[in-house]
């Protein structure tokens, strides 16, 4: 008996339905993307290895998917590796590339490898799939797709602004009612520099990032297991309960960073990015500040951003931040970044659930001509050509069956008419239009039609 076949977990088939609304979010993003001057770039599925861990701090690095290389790698392990099963100790023998993780450390190797080619700044976006090795759960996934814009070549904190304005178009077209979280990564060096955990930022920041998942308690109790002092972690539940406007919110911080240079930077740039916002204006957005947001990736140094639907509970379906120093991993140093990510499948579960894809979205034939044999079947083939030249897609059923099954297969595809040519239709150089979904039927010529389907 077959084995029934299955996919891996974490990954899904789709359906056309769904591949057409999926291309309808990508048509929006990459309008908006193109509106603010980002031109497109594709990068290999696969890395080297090395140009990816490192980039992502503890969590990150164990949730790359390594590719094991082809050929006897055994014979070439050390001998006194072959006894001794550990995966930390094997990798670097056994594997040397890996399955991208997201897209920004790709581009940043881009940027390397182009740079003579590339005008400064320079804007990109990009729209492919990348892969992780987490726990699938409902909006998490093994392989997904991101869609990203990022400009490198200037700090200007204008950037910032752009981003938020950024966001705010793209779901507006989408009709997605958002909020725009904020922060700053020198807020929270300050605020682990106030506590006396400036040794311990990346402990602090991954703890800290989990706040929604598990609250303040455990937050401080992670926090402490990381090595945090028990007594300096506790100084962060008046931050961690803090609640209120973004003037409340920066007034807290204003007051908490006193003592922290880093911090004040921070706040400052913070501040502006605010400002400007609210000068402009946003259209389907709010923007908050939001002091425990940390985007636990190691390579943000500056703003970071993240994106939260309204009405569903779903996590962030869009998140980002400034890189001062990424390109500096790759031997090209001084080069500033900035850069955010939309959740394509997630963004896609928000408007499925909140029932905002437009019905226009599934697009499938506009008409199908019935085969009534050969003869006839030459004459719908040439007028299903002329409609197609006319932009107006049209197929022809492939076998001479009964009207039944071929009126169930334009129903069940969702096509709008159905055609008719027989031998009298064709004699008098027309054909019987049907729209299935009033009933109405007509006997039109070619040009008719077209007017009438166009």
């Amino acid at each position: 008996m077959a084995v029934k076949p299955s996919i891996p977990k974490g990954t899904r088939d789709f359906n056309p339905l769904e591949v057409n609304r999926r291309h309808y979010v990508m048509s929006v993003l990459r309008g908006a993307f193109e509106g603010f001057g980002f031109q497109p770039i594709e990068t290999p599925s696969f890395e080297n290895l090395d140009t990816l861990t490192g980039k992502y701090g503890e969590e990150g690095d164990r949730l790359i998917f390594k590719i094991l290389r082809s050929g006897d790698f055994f014979s070439k392990l050390p001998e006194g590796l072959k006894s001794d099963f550990s995966p930390a100790k094997w990798t670097s023998h056994i594997t040397d590339k890996a399955l991208r993780y997201d897209l920004t450390v790709p581009f940043a190797r881009y940027v390397v490898q182009h740079r003579n080619d590339l005008a400064f700044p320079f804007k990109r976006y990009q729209m492919q799939p990348v892969w992780r090795a987490d726990r699938p759960q409902k909006g998490r996934f093994r392989e997904f797709w991101q869609c990203d814009a990022d400009v490198v070549g200037s700090d200007s904190l204008w950037q910032e602004v752009e981003f938020v304005q950024l966001y705010d178009q793209a779901f507006d077209k989408l009709g997605l009612d958002v909020e725009i979280h904020i922060n700053n990564r020198k807020i929270l060096a300050g605020i682990a520099e106030v506590i006396g955990a400036a040794d311990r930022l990346t402990d602090f920041t991954v703890a800290l990032d989990k706040l929604d998942k598990i609250g303040a308690e455990k937050v401080i109790e992670e926090m402490v297991e990381r090595g945090i002092d028990a007594d300096k972690a506790a100084q962060l539940k008046p931050l961690l309960a803090m609640q209120g406007s973004n003037t409340e919110v920066v007034a807290f911080l204003s007051d908490f960073l006193s003592q922290s240079e880093m911090g004040q930077q921070g706040l400052e740039e913070l501040n502006f990015v605010v400002d400007q916002v609210d000068a402009l204006g946003l259209k389907k957005s709010d923007l908050v500040v939001n002091l425990t947001l940390a985007r636990g990736l190691d390579y943000y140094t500056g703003a970071i951003l993240e994106v939260k639907a309204k009405g569903v509970e779903l996590g962030s379906i869009g998140g980002g931040g400034r890189y001062d120093d990424l390109t500096g991993i790759f031997g090209m140093a001084g080069v500033s970044g900035m850069g955010v990510s939309f959740g394509l499948d997630r963004i896609y579960l928000c408007l499925e659930e909140l029932n905002l894809f437009p019905k226009e979205v599934t697009k499938t034939s506009d008409v199908l001509f019935f085969n009534m044999g050969d003869e006839e079947m030459k004459v719908a083939q040439q007028w299903a050509t002329k409609l197609r030249s006319k932009g107006i897609s049209a197929e022809c059923y492939p076998d001479a069956a009964k009207f039944k099954k071929q009126f169930d297969y334009a129903e069940k595809k969702g096509v709008r008419y159905t055609c008719i040519m027989g031998d009298r239709e064709i004699a008098e150089g027309k054909a019987q239009l049907k729209d299935i979904v009033s009933g109405n039927q007509s006997m039109l010529t070619l040009d008719e039609m077209i007017n009438q389907l166009k």
